[in-house]
């Protein structure tokens, strides 16, 4: 397939922010995709070479690749990083560059979508003294043959810039069209990639034998599964007009969510964004296994900091200086943790996702040995509010936010977030209740002690209902001058020459960014806005809803998905039980 048609394809979607538009060209590229293609295509949309999981990175820096542009090109690498610099895009720059470029190919070979899947995979395997000289030999084969447009997108995917505004929900909703006839069926395909969390697989599988091939994804050990997520309620009422009279309460630990993969001496860890974390943690290799009676499992568990002299529970960021490429073994000294089981996905090669959680419970006790390394989460059966309030209070006293409130009939939903678990932290005077995960989406310049720095960023609710970005609030309170200047740098990378097309916002930030970064934000409350876009026209027509004083908490969350962020729902429930709570107190 020549890779003309996917750049045609990227340079429409370019010129567009339209949601729909978007969707429709990638629903007329798939259309014209071979069926054994088409994987390496949506690879290749996604940025990436194979699903997370795997960990294939492209690994590119901007000096080869800028490099590798000259050698293609005939033209300085000085010009080339000038223009860099005043465009901030390499791919235009790309482009413009092979417009000019002085070098003359005469054996031209054809740019096809498999030449350039595979090359960039031999690129992503390449390791050694002479991989470096390697990866430019191999980009400037591809430059060399490219058309400047083609040569755009090229460079984009390499230094992984290609920004076109859509993210998994939609590539979804254009392969249901394209081989269903009809986004009615993307639950199915949502369905099987919750599963298997790989796009690539579940395209080739619909495209070749159409809607019934996915109705036969299982659960498969080292396929790691999208995890459920949680509602958040701010009250034991609230919990039991939700959850019915009797329901489980677990307590809620500030760690790291994790799904451990076992079959036989093999151990696979996978963080909650399905990051292949098992080398942070070679202490949960080597001894976990002592507390596990069965071969093959799927786990999920939270890791959790201790204080190894009292055995104390410690915040999150203690845990993320196990985050290390080099010095671990030192790490796993200086930080030691605790294993705390909570659900089991697979269990000796059956498939635990059907069954009921409080069935899945009773596996999860028998299969478990608990120890001082590995535990069983704390759970309770609750039926009334004080009971409630009363796993609340042990739960805080013992370390841990909150609880997590489950339903006892209810299946395992990977990838959803549904009222059959629900968050519930301790309620704070004056505050909203919990805090939220926002999506960093732009930034505006700062003044006086943050000159030179970002003064406030722009942050977004996640609408996982049509996959966009709506604005809740500026903030530029709670950074300290360190973490104002490790915000520039994570940052760096993030940047977009335009506004992405799914955030959506009444301000105009200084700089925008690609919705990656998730932050967590306290406030004082919702209040209603007619420049935010966060439940637009849903309370009051003309306004959406905006966070009053937020305040940044310092936790910059790392483990989460922009699409694990707050949702648009969670706030308006937030909204909704904080308007409750107003109209309680004048009545009293």
């Amino acid at each position: 397939m020549k890779f003309s048609l996917v750049a045609d394809t990227l340079r429409y979607m370019e010129n567009t922010t339209k949601r729909l538009e978007l969707t429709q060209h990638l629903v007329d590229l798939f259309k014209i995709t071979p069926p054994d293609i088409i994987p390496k295509v949506v690879y290749l949309l996604q940025g990436k070479l194979r699903p997370d999981h795997e960990g294939v990175e492209i690994g590119i820096a901007e000096k080869i690749a800028i490099k590798a542009l000259s050698k293609s090109s005939g033209i300085s690498v000085k010009k080339i990083d000038h223009e860099y610099k005043e465009t901030g895009d390499f791919g235009q720059v790309a482009s413009k560059i092979l417009e000019q470029k002085t070098q003359t190919t005469f054996l031209n070979q054809d740019i096809t979508v498999e030449r350039v899947y595979e090359t960039l995979y031999k690129i992503a395997e390449l390791r050694g003294a002479r991989s470096q000289d390697m990866k430019m030999k191999y980009i400037s084969s591809l430059l060399n043959d490219a058309t400047p447009t083609e040569g755009g997108f090229i460079a984009k995917i390499i230094t992984s810039n290609l920004r076109l505004g859509i993210a998994d929900y939609t590539i979804l909703d254009a392969l249901s069209v394209a081989y269903t006839g009809s986004k009615e069926n993307r639950p199915i395909l949502e369905h099987a990639y919750n599963v298997c969390s790989d796009l690539g697989k579940v395209s080739q599988a619909v495209s070749k034998d159409g809607i019934s091939a996915l109705k036969d994804f299982q659960v498969k050990i080292f396929s790691p599964i999208r995890p459920m997520l949680a509602e958040r309620v701010k009250s034991p009422q609230e919990a039991h007009e939700k959850m019915g009279q009797e329901f489980a309460a677990e307590y809620k630990l500030d760690g790291e969510r994790v799904q451990i993969h076992r079959q036989g001496e093999k151990i696979i860890l996978y963080s909650r964004s399905l990051e292949n974390i098992t080398n942070y943690y070679p202490d949960i290799v080597e001894n976990i296994g002592k507390s596990l009676k069965v071969n093959e499992v799927i786990l999920e568990a939270e890791i959790v900091a201790i204080n190894d002299d009292t055995g104390e529970f410690l915040p999150f960021q203690e845990l993320m200086h196990r985050r290390r490429k080099y010095k671990i073994a030192k790490a796993v000294q200086e930080y030691p943790i605790t294993v705390n089981f909570f659900d089991v996905l697979l269990e000796d090669g059956k498939n635990c996702l059907d069954v009921s959680y409080k069935e899945r419970r009773k596996i999860l006790e028998r299969i478990i040995v608990e120890d001082s390394f590995a535990k069983v989460m704390p759970m309770t059966l609750v039926k009334t509010d004080n009971e409630v309030e009363d796993s609340l209070e042990n739960a805080i006293n013992s370390g841990c936010e909150g609880l997590m409130l489950k339903q006892l009939d209810s299946p395992y939903r990977a990838g959803a977030r549904a009222s059959n678990w629900l968050k519930l932290k301790r309620e704070y005077r004056n505050e909203l209740g919990d805090s939220l995960d926002l999506v960093v989406v732009g930034a505006f310049y700062g003044r006086g002690r943050r000159t030179g720095r970002y003064g406030a960023l722009l942050l977004s609710a996640y609408n996982d209902q049509i996959d966009t970005f709506p604005s809740i609030c500026k903030v530029g309170t709670g950074f300290t001058d360190g973490s104002l200047d490790q915000f520039y740098q994570i940052l760096a990378d993030k940047i977009t020459v335009k506004k992405d097309p799914r955030i959506e916002s009444g301000l105009e930030a200084d700089v925008w960014f690609e919705p990656e970064l998730v932050i967590e934000i306290v406030a004082s409350e919702i209040t209603l806005s007619p420049i935010h876009k966060v439940a637009m026209d849903k309370i009051r027509k003309g306004s959406g809803l905006a966070l009053r004083f937020p305040k940044f908490t310092g936790k910059i969350r790392f483990e989460k998905t922009s699409e694990n962020a707050t949702t648009i729902d969670e706030i308006l429930t937030l909204y909704n039980s904080q308007k409750r709570v107003i109209q309680d107190e004048r009545q009293t």
